[in-house]
């Protein structure tokens, strides 16, 4: 169609020149040739612009291979980035919650240990009572219970960890006060959680978890179900610690009751045998003589005593 135009432009302005020669004259040559040389020149012109090549299907296949080759690279590049940021989000993140818990402690003196799980400290140049979070150790002082199976070693252990040491005290959502007026709190000495290392050793158990105080107790539970298995403290005695508290009443039912015969032995040991001693023979001619001899009243069986002398045979002899 392109050639067909070309040579349209070209051959018509001659036909025209050629059907009316005549009457144009030489203004009319003039004329056509200039139309002729117009036409192909502008034919040329736009033929040459018409057939300049294209990019080939080629090159495009090429580039977009190479773009699609080096895409997965441009994105795997940002995902790498952008995990790395994530990974640095979650490392500060992880930072400020433990910089926020940091922030959240508050410092005491400790006065006294009560008991295993009980202290009491020094807040803001006051006395409190801190009774510790999640936990319940044995009991040493209860009106009712007494001292429990384990209780002194709660006791004693929380005593060698806190007395006249500085610690921190995390309150949960609220830190009480209790019905008996004492603070709620976890504790840490050394930065070390009391709480988990009273639950580690066997010496308490997880108990009174009351929403919303909760945050650490699913941690406390993986610890003592270590302590069960390894059946050290309180998880030593079968059924002792129980959901609803320690059972001593179990304690005295799997303790084993003295045989007979070791009530015996203890009640009226025997004495040690003494070696016999050869009997001296010891003859009275009479009661005067034993009586001389200090040796009166004489009884059966002792040196001395004879029949003739027992007047009465009452088995005494010379006893008047």
């Amino acid at each position: 169609m392109k050639f067909i135009k070309i040579l349209g432009w070209i051959f018509v302005p001659y036909i025209m020149v050629f059907v009316d020669w005549k009457r144009l004259g030489k203004i009319g040559k003039r004329v056509g040739a200039a139309w002729a040389i117009l036409a192909l020149i502008i034919g040329i012109a736009g033929r040459d612009t018409n057939n300049k090549p294209k990019p080939s299907n080629t090159t495009e296949s090429a580039n977009v291979t190479s773009a699609a080759v080096n895409s997965p690279k441009t994105e795997a590049v940002s995902s790498s980035q952008t995990v790395t940021t994530d990974q640095q989000g979650v490392s500060a993140s992880a930072t400020d919650v433990n910089t926020t818990q940091n922030a959240q402690r508050i410092q005491a003196k400790v006065l006294e240990v009560v008991d295993g799980d009980t202290i009491k400290v020094k807040i803001d140049d006051k006395e409190e009572t801190v009774r510790f979070l999640l936990v319940d150790t044995p009991e040493t002082k209860h009106p009712k219970y007494g001292v429990q199976p384990f209780g002194k070693e709660a006791s004693d252990f929380t005593k060698q960890l806190l007395t006249e040491k500085t610690v921190e005290l995390e309150q949960d959502v609220n830190n009480g006060p209790d019905k008996y007026g004492r603070l709620l709190y976890y504790i840490y000495v050394d930065g070390k959680s009391v709480q988990e290392q009273l639950l580690e050793k066997g010496l308490a158990r997880v108990a009174y978890v009351y929403v919303p105080n909760v945050k650490y107790v699913e941690q406390y539970r993986k610890i003592q179900e270590q302590a069960q298995k390894a059946g050290v403290g309180i998880w030593s005695i079968e059924n002792y610690a129980q959901e609803d508290g320690y059972h001593s009443d179990v304690v005295k039912k799997n303790e084993p009751e003295p045989s007979k015969n070791i009530v015996a032995t203890q009640t009226s040991p025997k004495p040690n045998p003494q070696p016999q001693q050869p009997v001296q023979e010891v003859y009275y001619a009479n009661c005067s003589e034993a009586k001389a001899a200090g040796a009166a009243p004489l009884y059966r069986g002792e040196p001395g005593y004879r029949e003739k002398l027992d007047r009465d045979k009452d088995g005494v002899a010379c006893e008047k």
